[in-house]
C-alpha cells in the first residue's frame, strides 16, 4: 500500500471547546495513523509562514491572530490517500457548507472558528509538515495491526 502524509492542526477554538480527543478519534476511525503529534503555541512568524499564500488578502491578519491566540495541536497523519481522506473528514471550510458527519459539519458553526486546518495538496502537506515538525519528531516505522482490516 502506498501511504502519504498530511498535516492537520486543531486550532485554538478546538482546544478551548475540549474537542481535541473527538477530532483525533475521527481521523483514527477513518484508518489514518498518527506519526507526529504535539501541543504548541504558534509564534507569529510561523503563523505568517503557514498562511503565507493568503498574505495580502483581507482575512490574513485574522488567520494569524486566531492561530496565535492559544495553543494548537499539530499532527501528522499517514495512510492511503491521507490528504483527501483527512480533508473529507474535516469538511468544507465554511461549516454551513460542511456535510453532516464531518468535523466541521457536526461541531463548527462559523467560518472564522472552524476548529481544524488540513493540508490541501501533497505540496502543501510537505511544506506544512516541515514548518511544524523536524524529521526526528516523526515516527517512520510502525504498523497498525488494524490496517489489514481497513485497507486492501
Amino acid at each position: 500500500m502506498t501511504e502519504e502524509r498530511t498535516f492537520v492542526a486543531v486550532k485554538p477554538d478546538g482546544l478551548e471547546r475540549s474537542l481535541v480527543g473527538e477530532i483525533i478519534h475521527r481521523f483514527e476511525r477513518r484508518g489514518l495513523k498518527l506519526v507526529g503529534l504535539k501541543l504548541m503555541k504558534v509564534p507569529a512568524k510561523l503563523a505568517e509562514d503557514h498562511y503565507g499564500e493568503h498574505k495580502g488578502k483581507p482575512f490574513f491578519a485574522g488567520l494569524v491572530k486566531h492561530i496565535t491566540s492559544g495553543p494548537i495541536v499539530a499532527m501528522v497523519l499517514e495512510g492511503k490517500n491521507a490528504i483527501a481522506l483527512a480533508r473529507h473528514t474535516i469538511g468544507a471550510t465554511n461549516p454551513q457548507d460542511a456535510t453532516p458527519g464531518s468535523i466541521r459539519g457536526d461541531l463548527a458553526v462559523d467560518i472564522g472558528r472552524n476548529l481544524v486546518h488540513g493540508s490541501d495538496s501533497p505540496q502543501s502537506a510537505a511544506r506544512e509538515i516541515s514548518l511544524f515538525f523536524s524529521e526526528q519528531e516523526l515516527l517512520h516505522a510502525y504498523e497498525k495491526c488494524s490496517h489489514k482490516w481497513t485497507w486492501e
